[in-house]
Order: C-alpha cells, then structure tokens, then sequence
C-alpha cells in the first residue's frame, strides 16, 4: 500500500492543536478551497448528529468536487482510533464507500518545546487494481498541495 506523510512544527499549546483537530470544524477550515468540502452529515458513537468531538466511531459523510470539475465525489469517514496519552495523541480515519480502495489517515500530534508537532500519514490503495498500482508512487504529487495547505493554514490559525 503506498503512503503519504506530512509533518509540521507549531508554536502553538498541544492542547489548542487536539481541540482544534477534534471537531468536524477543525477538518473544513483547514481544507483548500478548490476542493470544494462539504460535509453532509455527521454523527457521534451514539448517532448524535453533529456531535462537539469526533470520537471513536464517529462519522462523517463528505463530499467534494476538486476544481469545480466533475461531479460530486462522496465518501463516509469514519474514526476509528481515538486517543491520547499526556500530551501526544492520534485519532485514525478510514474512508468508506469512496474514491479510494483503500484509505487510512492518521493524524498524530506531540508536544514538543512549547509547541506541537503535527504529523499526517495517509496510507492508501487508488482504485482499477493492478493497473492503478503503477500510478500510486505518484501519489505524492496529489496530496502535496493538499497537505502542504492544511498544515500552513493550521499554523495561520493557532500561531
């Protein structure tokens, strides 16, 4: 499976960088604008719509439509993996029903000098088999600008 990782130092509290990426909120502000995100729907462990923290087992119903182009792609994400231990934390995602075979999104965070080290890691599988293998150690190419924009407006907002 190929892999995609991203990782960034913030001056900013550990505990404003998990709260940040906590909530469903956290998620839209920070993706770019040409990926044109909405979130449809969401819904706690319990069902509660529109529940204040994603935690384990959670879902999110998304869709996107990149550069305007084409029609809507739409995917359930679901938590997964949720927890924290003094101060470094993970809460893991997977894609389901969506434009990916396979999609698992890590996302990490430790305090470290004050600050906090963000890191994502995307393990993924692009659709079509064995012929889309070939094409996934380019993958790269299409989460940097992503990723690079998540991570900076991440900093924008909590530096």
């Amino acid at each position: 499976m190929a892999t995609y990782e991203r990782e960034t130092y913030l001056r900013a509290p550990f505990e404003d960088v998990w709260e940040f990426h906590s909530a469903t909120t956290g998620l839209t502000a920070v993706t770019p604008r040409f990926m044109n995100l909405q979130v449809e729907a969401s819904r706690g462990p319990d069902g509660e719509p529109d529940p204040d923290i994603l935690e384990k087992g959670s879902e999110i119903d998304l869709s996107m439509r990149p550069f305007g182009v084409g029609p809507r792609q739409g995917w359930t994400s679901r938590i997964v993996e949720r927890r924290r231990d003094g101060q470094a934390g993970l809460f893991r995602d997977t894609m389901h029903d969506g434009p990916f075979e396979r999609w698992v999104h890590t996302h990490s965070f430790y305090a470290d000098a004050g600050g906090t080290i963000l890191r994502d890691r995307v393990e993924y599988r692009l659709p079509f088999g064995e012929l889309a293998r070939l094409a996934e150690p380019f993958g790269d190419i299409g989460f940097e600008p992503m990723f690079r924009y998540r991570h900076r407006e991440t900093k924008r907002r909590l530096e």
